[in-house]
């Protein structure tokens, strides 16, 4: 298609979509006029038309959801049109930096590497994105530590690399490591090889990171008692991964402690690979791990394999988490006198799958495996008959109490929303990169299925095992999920598909709403005078939370059963409003899962309480208008 042919298509869309507009305007009415001359756009703009696409799928004439209406597309309609073009035609990778960035998109999940030089004891605090290459080379006691680290950054990217090698007695902490971030990209590679004595403590390690992205490879390669603890470790996370590969291999009585790990995340993955492969008494720990997760991924491939007296313990493993997917495969083949135990294992509302395949086979001496509190409907095949041992149960509670810390303010009953009170506000603030909605045209021609997930990652440049790619593929397996019992979803990449979703699922008369601003977060606050939506009855909506994708993405739902309320937030001291917040309060909980936080925070347990929430910044509640 020539140039000239280019202009003449681009006029025409021009042209029409004028006609449009001025045939729409002569049916509004003169306070949405009013609106239109108000925010000052252009009628060729998406988000004119956005305007024009909620006046005629929402019936009422309420004021129009500002917050909704920024997300919309900034590209000019001339761009549009040519971006349509390209997408349609499949040639929008080769102009992708151009279309990141004319469309506010996100593309920039992996950064370019740059290292830094050698270094002996050091207190890293308020330090962020940098590569460690050849650190702690042969160092003979003394420690470093790795305090807050990277906290709040939008791409957090580093690489340890030879790091320890050949130390005696060194130890490192990582602690406060990446908090708040984005996109954590961190890699451990030949880590502690041939390392003998000391200890590793990673503490708050990528907590409420948004996509975390961790891989420990060679890691305590050869190396004899070296201690390891994850604690807190990638607590809150959204999808994401973390990968163990040759972990531990030909290790001497390192023991591994994972404690508190991945509790309450969404999608993780975690893959552990020839870990403790030839390894001698180690002994591994899984505690408190996955708790209250959802659709969390475990995989051990060729674990423990040609282990000697190997130990690991599962204490209070995946308990609350909804479905997910759990692999043991190659799982302590051909050890040596293992011994595995799996105590309060998956007692969840929404079982998941667990496959056990090739489970201690080729295993000599005496090989067991038991388990207590294991929750229904598992099965167990192709595993050594001898010297191993597989008993099910379902027991109602696992008897073991975890010290869970939950942020203060983030569930809260409703009784507490009563003026005059005062309560801690959690930390509301959207922590996700900025983005915009994509106009329809171009979004869909860019395929959002994991069927072409090839052709996705051809027009952002995700390079395999890129961060790129594990964005696109975590929000595809949020988005491809089967929903809960009773639960509607859908996953929306403009404004408009939004708006579908909420009127399909609550009729035209809807309202969108959000919290003002973050103001009060982290703060102790007053609530000033409360209005119940629908005069506080009982009512349904629709829930829309952020995913992180290049483009801005929605993960939307139904919510049943649900008050909703909105609420001045008063500054303590002055009584000054400062805040305008939306709370949701579930009313039905019963389908939760015993662990869930908020049943840590508040007490009680499923179906026995309701519990309330804050709408965080940029998520949006719909719910039908008074």
């Amino acid at each position: 298609m020539d140039s000239s042919t280019m202009v003449h298509i681009v006029f025409f869309l021009l042209l029409s979509q004028l006609s449009l507009s001025l045939l729409h305007v002569s049916f509004v009415s003169a306070d949405q006029a009013t609106f239109n001359a108000s925010i000052h756009f252009n009628p060729f703009t998406a988000k004119a038309s956005l305007v024009r696409y909620w006046n005629t799928h929402v019936s009422n004439q309420l004021p129009k959801p500002d917050f909704l209406f920024v997300k919309a597309s900034p590209l000019s309609a001339v761009d549009a049109a040519v971006f349509a073009k390209h997408a349609a035609l499949g040639s929008l990778t080769s102009r992708l930096e151009t279309f990141c960035y004319s469309a506010n998109l996100f593309c920039s999940f992996d950064s370019q590497e740059t290292s830094v030089p050698r270094f002996k004891d050091a207190d890293f605090k308020l330090y962020g994105n940098k590569n460690f290459n050849n650190y702690g080379a042969a160092r003979i006691g003394g420690a470093d530590s790795f305090k807050n680290y990277s906290d709040g950054l939008n791409t957090a990217d580093h690489s340890f690399k030879r790091y320890g090698g050949n130390s005696s007695n060194h130890k490192e902490g990582f602690t406060n490591y990446a908090e708040d971030g984005n996109v954590a990209n961190n890699n451990f590679i030949s880590y502690a090889a041939e390392s003998k004595g000391g200890s590793g403590e990673f503490v708050n390690y990528d907590k409420i990171v948004n996509v975390p992205n961790l891989r420990f490879t060679a890691y305590d390669l050869d190396s004899r008692a070296h201690k390891l603890s994850f604690t807190s470790y990638g607590n809150e996370t959204n999808s994401g991964s973390q990968s163990f590969t040759s972990y531990g291999k030909n290790g001497n009585g390192v023991p591994q402690e994972f404690s508190s790990y991945s509790d309450g995340s969404n999608i993780l993955t975690s893959t552990f690979t020839g870990y403790g492969e030839s390894g001698k008494s180690a002994n591994d720990s899984f505690k408190a791990y996955g708790l209250s997760s959802n659709n969390p991924h475990s995989n051990f491939k060729n674990y423990g394999k040609g282990g000697k007296s190997q130990i690991d313990t599962f204490s209070n493993y995946r308990n609350g988490a909804n479905v997910g997917d759990d692999s043991f495969q190659s799982y302590a083949k051909n050890s040596n006198s293992g011994r595995v135990n799996f105590a309060s294992y998956g007692q969840s509302f929404n079982h998941g799958n667990d496959s056990f395949k090739e489970y201690a086979k080729g295993s000599i001496g005496q090989t067991t495996v038991g388990f207590r509190s294991y929750s229904v409907d598992r099965n167990f095949t192709t595993y050594a008959q001898k010297g191993v041992s597989f008993s099910e149960y379902s027991a109602t509670g696992s008897g073991i109490n975890v010290n869970r810390w939950v942020e203060p303010g983030k569930f809260f009953r409703e009784s507490e929303l009563k003026q005059g009170n005062v309560m801690v506000m959690p930390d509301i603030r959207d922590k996700m990169p900025p983005r915009s909605f994509l106009p329809r045209a171009i979004l869909v021609n860019i395929p959002f299925s994991s069927s072409k997930i090839s052709e996705t990652k051809q027009i952002f440049h995700a390079r395999n095992g890129s961060t790129m790619e594990r964005v696109i593929t975590s929000a595809l397996a949020e988005c491809e999920r089967a929903p809960s019992m009773g639960e509607t979803k859908r996953c929306v990449g403009s404004a408009e598909d939004m708006i579908d979703f909420a009127t399909a699922v609550l009729g035209r008369n809807v309202v969108a709403r959000t919290t003002a601003s973050v103001n009060g977060s982290t703060e102790k606050v007053e609530i000033g005078e409360v209005k119940g939506i629908n005069g506080g009855e009982l009512t349904r909506s629709v829930s829309c939370h952020q995913s992180l994708y290049p483009y801005l993405l929605y993960y939307c739902h139904s919510v049943p059963k649900v008050r909703i309320y909105e609420a001045d937030i008063l500054r303590l001291k002055t009584n000054e409003k400062i805040n305008r917040g939306v709370a949701i309060c579930h009313m039905d909980t019963s389908s939760w899962g015993p662990e869930h936080g908020a049943f840590v925070a508040l007490g009680s347990g499923p179906g026995q309480i309701e519990v309330c929430h804050w709408i965080f910044e940029n998520d949006v509640s719909w719910s039908v208008a008074d």
